[in-house]
C-alpha cells in the first residue's frame, strides 16, 4: 500500500514535470502542415486514466497555470487576455479577472476528470453484451474521423481538392475504421477503444469549454482584438472548433491509445487497480467468514 502511494506520487510528479516542459517548450505542440496541434492536455488525460480524477484534476490546475504565466509573460496573441486575468483586468476590468479565471482553469480541471469518466462509460458499454451501445461506440468514432479528415483536407488543399472529394475520402475512411472496429470487436479492442475515448473527451472538454468561454463572457472584447465584427466571432469560433479541435481530438485519442497501453503493462488503469483492490478484498473477507 505504502509502495503504490509512492508510486502515484513519482506518476503525479513525472506528469507535472512533462506539462511543464510541454508547456514553455515547442515540445507542447505536433506540427500538421497547417497548425500546431496542441498536445499539452495528453499528460492530463493520462493522469486521470491512471491516478484518478483527483490527482487529474491537479495535473489540469497545472496545466491551466502554465498557460496563465505564458499568457501573462510572453503574449503571443492580441487574445492573450482571455487566458490572464492580469491581462483582463486592463481589458474588462475587475469582472475581467475572474472570467479569464473560469476560461483558464475550469476548462483544463475538467480535462484531467472528463476521461475517467468516459473511461469507464465506454468500457462498461463495450464489455457488456449491448450490441446497439457497442454499434454506437463505434458509429462516433467513425463519424468523428470522417469530420476530422474532411476538414484537413479541405484546410490543406483548398484549391486541389473539391469539398466533393474531400467529403467523399473522409466517408471512405470513416467507413473502413466503422469495418476494423465491428471485425476487430474483442476484449483488447474493446480497451483501444476506451482510451481512444478518453483522449478525445479531453481534448473536446478542453476546446469546447474555452472556446464557449470566450463567445460568452469575451465577445466584444475578442472581436476587438481579432480586428473582426462582434457577428464574425461565432463563425470564428465554429471555424477553431470543426478544425483544430476535431484535428487535436484525434491526435489526443491516437496518443493516448498508444502511451495508455504502453504505462498500462506497468500499471494497472486507475479503475481497473482499484477493482482489483475491491475484488481482493471481498475475497479476503470471504476467507476469513
Amino acid at each position: 500500500m505504502k509502495n503504490e502511494k509512492t508510486y502515484e506520487l513519482v506518476l503525479t510528479a513525472l506528469f507535472t514535470a512533462i506539462i511543464v516542459i510541454m508547456a514553455f517548450t515547442p515540445l507542447g505542440y505536433i506540427p500538421l502542415v497547417v497548425i500546431n496541434a496542441t498536445i499539452i492536455h495528453i499528460p492530463v488525460i493520462l493522469g486521470a486514466l491512471f491516478l484518478g480524477p483527483k490527482k487529474g484534476a491537479f495535473l489540469g490546475f497545472t496545466f491551466g497555470l502554465t498557460s496563465f504565466i505564458n499568457n501573462t509573460i510572453n503574449p503571443a496573441t492580441a487574445s492573450a487576455f482571455v487566458f490572464s486575468p492580469v491581462l483582463a483586468y486592463r481589458v474588462a476590468g475587475v469582472s475581467g479577472i475572474f472570467r479569464s479565471l473560469y476560461i483558464c482553469f475550469v476548462p483544463r480541471i475538467l480535462v484531467g476528470v472528463v476521461p475517467y469518466f468516459v473511461w469507464l462509460l465506454i468500457r462498461k458499454i463495450v464489455k457488456g453484451d449491448n450490441k446497439a451501445g457497442k454499434i454506437a461506440v463505434d458509429l462516433i468514432a467513425s463519424v468523428i474521423l470522417f469530420v476530422s479528415v474532411r476538414a484537413f483536407l479541405i484546410r490543406l488543399f483548398p484549391e486541389a481538392l473539391s469539398a466533393v472529394v474531400c467529403t467523399v475520402i473522409g466517408l471512405v475512411v470513416g467507413a473502413a475504421l466503422m469495418a476494423v472496429l465491428t471485425v476487430g470487436n474483442s476484449k483488447k479492442a474493446s480497451a483501444n477503444i476506451a482510451l481512444s475515448y478518453a483522449g478525445l473527451a479531453g481534448a473536446f472538454t478542453n476546446t469546447l469549454f474555452v472556446m464557449s468561454g470566450i463567445f460568452i463572457l469575451y465577445k466584444d472584447a475578442y472581436a476587438n482584438a481579432m480586428g473582426v465584427a462582434g457577428d464574425a466571432v461565432l463563425d470564428i469560433i465554429m471555424g477553431v472548433v470543426a478544425f483544430n479541435g476535431v484535428v487535436e481530438a484525434v491526435v489526443a485519442a491516437i496518443i493516448v491509445t498508444g502511451v495508455g497501453l504502453a504505462l498500462s503493462r506497468v500499471k494497472p488503469l486507475y479503475a481497473t487497480d482499484r477493482g482489483r483492490e475491491a475484488e481482493d478484498a471481498a475475497l479476503l473477507a470471504a476467507r476469513k467468514a
